[in-house]
Order: C-alpha cells, then structure tokens, then sequence
C-alpha cells in the first residue's frame, strides 16, 4: 500500500474533501447533510480566504486515490485549528491519520502557533486515539442535538 500525504491543490481536492466527510459520515453514525453543509462551509472559507503563510491543508493518498485530509487554519494570532480530519474507513490501520495530525502539528509550530485546538465528537473513537497519542487532552465537552443525531461535542487542545 504505497502511501503518500501530500499538500492539498490538485483539482477536485476540496470537492473530494466535502463528498468524502459526507459519503463516510453518513454511512458509518447516519449524519444528515447538515454535516456535509458544515464541512462545504469549512472548505470553501479556506478556498476564499486562506493564509498560506499560516494555514495548509493535506490529501493523504493510497496508489493514488484520495483516502484522507486534514486542514490546518488559525484560530487566532497563537492558535491554530486542526479541522475535519478523515482517513476513509478501507485506509484506517495504516497510521495515516497520525501522519495527517503530525503535517498539521509541524506546519502550526513551523508558521509560529504556540498552541492548536480541535473539536469533534466523542464517537469518532479512532480520531480520538490520534489526538491523544498526538499530546492533545480533552478541555470540555457538550452535548448537543446536530446532523440528526444526538452527539457529545469535545474540545481538545495542546500546546505546540
């Protein structure tokens, strides 16, 4: 399985990005297209307004197909924000996750973050485990009723 991560910029990258969370999402917790609306949102503020001396995404790739992304944007002037990562479900168990949190994490201390925080949901178990082998440590957690499903929102944060 030659695996490669790589910088997100080859056409159809954001559009694979969008369809990837929303195909997977709805197929493994039932997510409606609310989630798929929200990650839409995400990439196209990157797409319009993006610093690239700051803020990077990665395609991480599988014989040349696109199996995984993670976005890496300021949050504020010292934090940045690891954003909708995704390793599709046949490329998990491979380490790619972990590679695409390590770009994100060296590209933050490279572009001068001191910090990066992240959120998500505790059903994502797998993006869990990443994170806190990553060095990140739950700050809060809130439950809340979003993509047709009742979910447990959590905040994780780590200094860089």
């Amino acid at each position: 399985m030659p695996a490669v991560v790589r910088p997100l910029g080859r056409p159809g990258d954001l559009g694979w990005v969008i369809m990837a969370h929303g195909e997977t999402y709805a197929a493994q917790f039932g997510w409606d297209a609310d989630f798929e609306a929200l990650v839409a949102r995400i990439v196209a503020d990157y797409a319009e307004k993006h610093d690239p001396a700051r803020e990077a995404a990665w395609i991480a790739e599988v014989d040349g197909a696109r199996v995984g992304s993670v976005f890496c944007v300021a949050a504020d002037r010292d934090t940045a924000q690891l954003r909708i990562l995704l390793v599709e479900p046949a490329a998990r168990g491979h380490g790619l996750g972990a590679r695409l949190v390590d770009e994100c994490l060296n590209h933050a201390r490279a572009a001068g973050f001191r910090r990066i925080v992240l959120w998500t949901n505790d059903v994502l178990a797998s993006a869990r485990r990443i994170y806190q082998a990553a060095g990140f440590t739950l700050d809060e957690e809130q439950p809340h009723r979003s993509f047709g499903a009742d979910l447990v929102g959590q905040t994780w944060s780590r200094r860089l």
